[in-house]
């Protein structure tokens, strides 16, 4: 069993892209406001060089910013777009496909895990990382409590990093709170009108105020 001391850190999970100029200008915005681990792009639909161009344009500020770059779902536009991997929902199929692809070196994430035997059989595959609790392929939200339940059940006992998805602001702190390496904030956050950079200060404050009533007790 495993215990994790380290603070929680923060991914950002972009709405679909199409515009890379403007999602740089609020990934910026974002990293000024502190820690971020790493960003998911989500890409509008184009053809794959269109695509990766959208990913070499976000490389740059993102990576400069020593920040993680992952792309959704498609390994090719990661590898050839410079990312540092890819977030996969196929299953363990998907990830075996992708590790023989990509270089060892990138990541590979996983995420649509329905059930816990779901979460084993990817992690079992050698992914680099979990998510539970993004929206569902219709849009709609798990319950936050089960969530929290999953998360703190795999935080618990496997080694392979955890990223528990916040459907809101006031999600974050008992998502924290699991012990998962990683709380996702999701398209939501990049909402016209967010401040993200106050959000990603306040996520910041949360986790280390947390950090540090875990380390007291």
């Amino acid at each position: 069993m495993t215990t994790h001391s380290s603070p929680t850190r923060l991914m950002l999970v972009t709405p679909p892209v199409d515009d890379a100029d403007a999602m740089a200008f609020r990934l910026m915005q974002a990293m000024a406001g502190g820690d971020v681990a790493a960003i998911l792009i989500r890409l509008a639909p184009g053809d794959d060089r269109s695509r990766i161009e959208r990913v070499k344009r976000l490389a740059g500020p993102v990576q400069g910013n020593n920040v993680a770059l992952i792309v959704e779902d498609n390994a090719l536009v990661a590898s050839r777009g410079g990312a540092d991997g890819v977030h996969l929902t196929g299953g363990p199929q998907a990830v075996a496909e992708a590790r023989s692809s990509l270089k060892s070196e990138r990541i590979i994430g996983a995420g649509g895990l329905k059930a816990r035997h779901d979460a084993m059989d990817v992690g079992e595959a050698g992914v680099d990382y979990v998510m539970f609790g993004e929206p569902r392929a219709d849009g709609s939200m798990p319950p936050l409590p089960a969530v929290i339940e999953r998360a703190g059940w795999w935080a618990e006992i496997f080694e392979t990093p955890c990223v528990a998805y916040a459907p809101n602001a006031e999600a974050i702190e008992p998502l924290v709170e699991t012990g998962a390496e990683f709380v996702a904030l999701g398209p939501w956050a990049f909402a016209e009108g967010q401040d993200i950079r106050t959000l990603v200060e306040t996520a910041n404050a949360a986790m280390s105020a947390c950090a540090a009533r875990k380390a007291a007790r």
